[in-house]
């Protein structure tokens, strides 16, 4: 290597593979990988005074942190209670009371194959919330993990292109990568996350047939127990994972992939739901993320219809949800400039703290 001397070259060399080595003995992976892990180092030894040493080292290596560090054995303890479950999904979410039922039983079935069948995979049906945008299509599968007390993993469809996003490129290529799922495990450090395939019917045009293939296989049980990332070329079983899918309607969804899955329909909320979910749920989490106390920000309820409706019908709470942190905003910088320290709004004061449009 240029710059240094065939000493220092030798030593690097030899601390390199000795590094490689040191990992592969130490992970906890299938005997095969190892074998194929093993092998590469192997092969490295044998060209390492080529001019194309530090290339495959560097090739080798990113392949060799990849492998070792996926939860090959590692997996969160489900959380078998159901009335926790129940308390966790109206900590989170107001009314929905058919969607919640629907996912008690839903999990509830879970803990039966659970506690009777553990030797077994778990055979769960995928469910698809479908709904407009704010209706809580990605928080009701966050609670679904949380309920269970598993990692979640959130893999976002929404102008997916191309299908390595989802299973990866082959090492060989310059700057592969592991695809969003593989990557998705190992920020998770379990092999039985909650895995969310958020916007499944967004995905570009170009790309949909070829990403509801992928799709079809992760969601068939038949498969998805030997899926292979192109990166990784070896196949990780993701049978112990529940996969949960949103979309905003089912028109551009293959329907190889509707056998798969279980649309469950989310309602639009009502203005009077949002003025509940408004005080009760969002108002507290706003004040907490602007640093804010309650003593601090106080809303009349004679101003809640017109948080929650300043510009007509909206089906979900995300516009809701803005207006109550532009008035939080505006508050904190009140305070900050010690023009006050406390504030009420009412109906009189109220175009003072709603965003502008």
């Amino acid at each position: 290597m240029k710059g240094f001397s065939q000493d220092e070259t030798q030593d690097f060399i030899s601390r390199g593979l000795k590094g490689l080595k040191n990992k592969i003995a130490q992970a906890l992976i299938p005997s095969d990988l190892r074998e194929r892990l093993e092998q590469m180092v192997a092969q490295l030894e044998m060209v390492k005074l080529s001019e194309n040493f530090l290339l495959d080292f560097q090739r080798t290596s990113h392949y060799v942190e990849w492998a070792v560090s996926l939860p090959w054995q590692k997996q969160t303890t489900d959380n078998l209670d159901l009335n926790y479950a129940r308390k966790i999904l109206e900590k989170t979410h107001y009314g929905l009371d058919q969607i919640k039922q629907r996912i008690l039983e839903y999990l509830s079935v879970l803990i039966l194959q659970k506690k009777r069948r553990a030797e077994e995979h778990i055979r769960a049906p995928i469910l698809c919330f479908v709904g407009l945008v704010g209706t809580g299509k990605t928080t009701i599968a966050q609670a679904i993990a949380e309920a269970l007390g598993r990692k979640f993993i959130r893999i976002p469809f929404g102008g997916l292109g191309d299908p390595f996003y989802l299973r990866g490129q082959s090492r060989f290529h310059p700057y592969a990568e592991p695809g969003y799922i593989i990557k998705g495990l190992k920020t998770a450090e379990a092999k039985n996350p909650v895995i969310l395939l958020d916007e499944i019917d967004r995905v570009a045009d170009d790309a949909l047939n070829t990403i509801m293939g992928v799709l079809v296989e992760l969601l068939d049980p038949e498969q998805n127990w030997q899926f292979t990332d192109y990166f990784l070329d070896y196949p990780f079983d993701l049978s112990q994972a529940l996969f949960v899918a949103t979309a905003n309607n089912t028109n551009r969804i293959a329907t190889a992939v509707l056998d798969r899955i279980e649309p469950i329909q989310m309602p639009s909320y009502s203005d009077q739901e949002k003025i509940v979910i408004g005080k009760e749920y969002l108002l507290p989490k706003v004040l907490e993320e602007a640093g804010l106390t309650e003593e601090e920000l106080k809303i009349s309820d004679e101003c809640w219809p017109l948080i929650v409706r300043p510009l007509g019908f909206d089906a979900g709470v995300r516009t809701l949800k803005r207006n109550i942190e532009g008035i939080a905003r505006k508050v904190a910088m009140l305070i900050v400039e010690k023009k006050g320290e406390r504030f009420f709004v009412n109906k009189e004061n109220i175009k003072q703290f709603l965003p502008e449009w």
